[in-house]
């Protein structure tokens, strides 16, 4: 069994010499300037770290093969460097040794290497990146080049194209009369590439020639070392090279113009973080700065504002001065104003499936739920961590995107939509294979959606129209009527308020189709919350819609079956206003678990044109899926509830006292509301998607619960069939890229 590879034996299996030492074999291989070395494997380290020893035997013939090749061994002069290599980069976390020069020095230094692998940086790195700690490193042993050696003697970093933008040319620093600890070390000031070009031309151009060189071979952008050794080049390392998401994004789009990618190996090139990135502000250099508070990354991007604690005093203020961030306890649908009025929000309770954090998403606001250090004060008009406070009118950063909070106003990077996201999004659409819809409730969010690329609306939830004090004035008289002829007043008010919503809604829709979900609130939820209101009608009406698990109480079709003049009401006005506008509409009925609620709900519609769906979130509906196809015009997976159901978890409650623990401890691998659980809600939906399919082969069926938008369930959702997936619209892009890479690696028959 070999454990020691020298640069000329062409082996180039990562898993065997790791990434620095594979490429330092093909640069060999390629002819460029390579000072000559070895590589002590990954199985050898594994080796080390199970018995304590070295493949002595093999070492001593590989120094001895090196000082052959250059006429030197350690007797002589011969000094090599001893660096790590793993298969993932891991920049800068494990130990590097330079100028050793004895068969003693350089066996302790690759045990230090190896023992560098288990350094707590290195833990840490590997934790905050997921990269397993069982892949392990190799040791590049590499003879020395003297950057130090005289006035025409250097080295540097360059990127072969700017690693922020994109553009293309060189990008990076080189130091003179250097050596490269110098150099990342930051004990020198390095100066910018083109001091190399001014200083020796002629090493610049070579410079210049040989990345393009290493570009063309990988593929990719590349990150190489390099050390002038009197007036000579020599490539220490390449790699490929770090880039922001705007850079991720134009490099892969030129690369293909310049013929060294396909579309398709362009798409497979970006992230979810890299599209992320283009799309919401974020914190510049977030490293230099410490947080004073973190809770749950609700909704990405971030924003400084002044603190306001109250709701309607968030609209007042953001009108005349400015941003503002509200934070709250938690929220609830009466904060709708101030959350729409405010730049961002935080909570101290509340999940990532919070009323908070739903909404901000939908609406691309920031927002930081759950942070639970966080002590707010409403009475006193403060919150405060700890020894600090924080009152109304003092100025935060919150950043939805990391989950942490910040005292002042920090310097944000604005988002930047480009045209080579453009251009990859249109390769995306043209390789996906299932539809790419938005969740909105408004004409702003349907605007939103299609600005993004929204092929339909697939959920528009109506309870978000009653906000507002007009809104909620009337569906509360409705909900405290106390006679026929109240209800009816009230009814008729609510159509004509519902009425015009749709057809504001209906206007902004363009050529896309639209999903409308009939009322799904229980009705309490439109009430206040206060209890002891002096108000003797409100009273009685709270103590009567009081439940002690509303989520799963009188909610949904059971309105439909205990109130049918509500959902009635609803289904007038959208029909009303789609006539006068031609907008293509499809009704959803939410909570459905059996035939005859779908019955009872179509037989009050009939006659309207509609095609009505189910919300497919309850397990009986999923269990029943084969006779509800029969009748269904589509169905719609509410992964959010159906989670929840499948788990009996209580979703905020769960994330606010056990399900971190869960977590930390491997009981579970994911947050099951963030990504979908495959093994238990995604074999029910399979289950419910073949069911149907068998009854009704054509039937549509979407997504649009908060999965829609989470890269790794979009997957699986393409592997499982589905049709469609909708969700909030800033999410639109990175759903579209993930059924695009979907396509790719797993093309549907």
């Amino acid at each position: 069994m070999t454990n020691v590879y020298r640069f000329i034996d062409e082996c180039e299996d990562k898993a065997l010499l790791g990434n620095k030492g594979a490429n330092l074999v093909t640069m060999t291989k390629l002819g460029l300037p390579v000072p000559p070395g070895f590589v002590v494997s990954i199985d050898a380290f594994k080796e080390y770290r199970n018995s304590n020893t070295l493949p002595m035997e093999e070492i001593d013939e590989a120094l001895a093969w090196l000082g052959e090749s250059l006429g030197r061994n350690f007797d002589s002069g011969l000094m090599v460097s001893v660096r790590s290599s793993a298969p993932v980069s891991m920049p800068g976390m494990m130990d590097t040794v330079l100028n050793v020069s004895s068969r003693d020095q350089m066996v302790e230094c690759l045990k230090t290497v190896f023992g560098s692998w288990d350094n707590p940086r290195a833990n840490e790195y590997r934790r905050l990146h997921d990269i397993s700690a069982d892949i392990g490193t190799s040791a590049v042993v590499q003879s020395m080049v003297m950057g130090n050696l005289d006035e025409t003697s250097g080295t540097g970093v360059v990127f072969s194209r700017n690693p922020s933008t994109g553009a293309r040319g060189l990008f990076g620093e080189y130091l003179p009369v250097a050596q490269g600890e110098d150099l990342v070390s930051g004990v020198r000031t390095p100066q910018s590439i083109d001091a190399l070009k001014t200083q020796m031309p002629n090493v610049y151009e070579e410079l210049e020639n040989l990345s393009r060189e290493l570009e063309n071979h990988f593929h990719d952008m590349q990150d190489v070392e390099f050390t002038v050794e009197s007036g000579k080049l020599f490539m220490l390392q390449t790699r490929s090279g770090k880039r922001s998401g705007q850079a991720a994004v134009k490099i892969a789009v030129d690369m293909v113009e310049d013929g060294l990618l396909t579309e398709g190996e362009a798409l497979l090139r970006i992230t979810p973080d890299d599209i992320r990135a283009l799309l919401h502000n974020r914190i510049h250099f977030p490293e230099r700065h410490q947080p004073i508070a973190r809770g749950l990354n609700a909704a990405p991007g971030a924003v400084s504002g002044r603190v306001v604690f109250d709701p309607l005093e968030a609209v007042a203020v953001a009108k005349t001065s400015g941003g503002v961030i509200l934070v709250r306890p938690e929220t609830s649908p009466d904060d709708i104003q101030g959350i729409a009025a405010a730049g961002g929000v935080l909570t101290s309770r509340g999940g990532l499936t919070s009323h908070a954090a739903i909404v901000t998403r939908a609406m691309g606001k920031p927002c930081v739920c759950g942070a639970e250090e966080v002590t707010v004060d409403l009475e006193n008009q403060s919150f405060s961590v700890g020894d600090v406070v924080v009152r109304k009118g003092d100025v935060i950063t919150v950043d939805g995107s990391s989950g942490s909070v910040y005292q002042g106003a920090l310097a944000l990077l604005e988002a930047e939509a480009t045209p080579e996201l453009a251009r990859l999004l249109s390769w995306a659409d043209e390789t996906k294979q299932i539809g790419v819809w938005g969740n909105a409730d408004t004409a702003e969010g349907v605007a939103l959606a299609r600005k993004h690329g929204a092929e339909g609306i697939g959920l528009c939830r109506t309870e978000r129209q009653f906000t507002g004090k007009l809104r909620l004035d009337a569906i509360r008289d409705f909900i405290l009527s106390d006679s026929n002829e109240e209800e009816e007043r009230a009814l008729a008010n609510l159509r004509e308020l519902q009425k015009s919503d749709f057809l504001t809604l209906f206007k902004s829709l363009g050529d896309i189709p639209i999903i409308i979900r009939l009322l799904d609130l229980p009705l309490h939820e439109f009430l206040p919350t206060e209890l002891d209101t002096e108000d003797p009608r409100l009273k009685q009406r709270l103590e009567d819609l009081q439940e002690v698990n509303p989520m799963l109480g009188h909610r949904g079709v059971r309105l439909a079956v205990t109130t049918p003049r509500v959902y009635a009401m609803q289904v007038e006005a959208i029909a009303e206003a789609q006539a006068e506008t031609g907008a293509r509409v499809s009704i959803m009925v939410p909570q459905v678990i059996t035939l005859q609620e779908l019955l009872w709900v179509k037989k009050h519609i009939e006659g309207k044109g509609f095609r009505v769906g189910i919300m497919m979130e309850t397990v009986r509906a999923c269990m029943r899926a084969a006779p509800l196809a029969e009748e269904a015009g589509f169905f719609s997976f509410g992964t959010n509830d159906l989670t929840q159901a499948v788990y009996s978890f209580s979703r905020e409650d769960a994330e606010k006292k056990f399900l971190t623990t869960y977590l930390d401890n491997s009981l579970l691998d994911d947050n099951p509301f963030e990504i979908i659980d495959v093994k238990g809600v995604g074999r029910l939906m399979e289950t419910a998607i073949n069911w149907a399919r068998e009854e009704k082969p054509s039937l549509e069926i979407g997504v649009c619960g908060e999965h829609a938008g989470e890269p790794r369930s979009i997957r699986f959702f393409h592997d499982a069939g589905v049709s469609y997936v909708s969700c909030s619209p800033y999410r639109i892009p990175i759903a579209k890229l993930t059924a695009a890479q979907g396509a790719i690696l797993n093309p549907r028959a």
